[in-house]
């Protein structure tokens, strides 16, 4: 058990210092490894004992208009004094996601909040993650071609959720790919 006089700022600054997640995820089609909330819950347990402390991740709905909004919230909280120190992440819920149902539309944003209210509360740098490595044209990169093979993967990687930006970033298109994908 961690020393009674180290405050709950102070063991989150540790953790934060020694954590490490790992990514443990895969996307096939972006060819990337990836972290979710769950890698970090279970990445954090042993700090439970450690420091003294426990993690929750927590989330309220926010139906607003035609945006719903989730509102995850990741907390560290002493054993020892009752102090809890909480952060939060806003995602909306874009219910007209081509090739998805409701439950996947709700489910996938709220796996999005609390991946990255825990990102927030542990200070966990994503700067090598896909989502993160976008340069947004600044450097030019040699694009693959999208062929009849891959272009079935980029129709299931954007109904499953994926971006067409994405794909576009990885691959020349026609005019024709980007009108059949577009339309998913």
């Amino acid at each position: 058990m961690a020393t009674k006089t180290m405050t709950l700022p102070e063991k989150l600054s540790r953790i934060q210092q020694e954590f490490k997640a790992n990514k443990s995820r895969y996307n096939s089609f972006g060819k990337y490894n990836f972290r979710s909330a769950e890698d970090i819950l279970e990445g954090l347990k042993p700090f439970n004992q450690t420091y003294g402390v426990y993690f929750t991740v927590s989330e309220d709905y926010i139906y607003s208009h035609e945006l719903p909004v989730i509102i995850s919230k990741a907390s560290i909280h002493d054993v020892e004094s009752d102090q809890f120190v909480e952060v939060k992440a806003i995602v909306g819920v874009d219910l007209q996601q081509k090739g998805m149902q409701t439950p996947q539309a709700f489910g996938s944003a709220s796996s999005y909040g609390k991946k990255y209210a825990l990102g927030n509360l542990l200070l966990i740098d994503d700067t090598a993650d896909a989502d993160a490595s976008n340069t947004h044209g600044k450097t030019e990169v040699a694009k693959a071609k999208l062929t009849p093979e891959t272009l079935e993967k980029a129709k299931t990687f954007i109904e499953t959720g994926g971006s067409l930006e994405t794909i576009k970033g990885k691959y020349d298109l026609t005019k024709e790919q980007i009108t059949i994908l577009s339309k998913l």
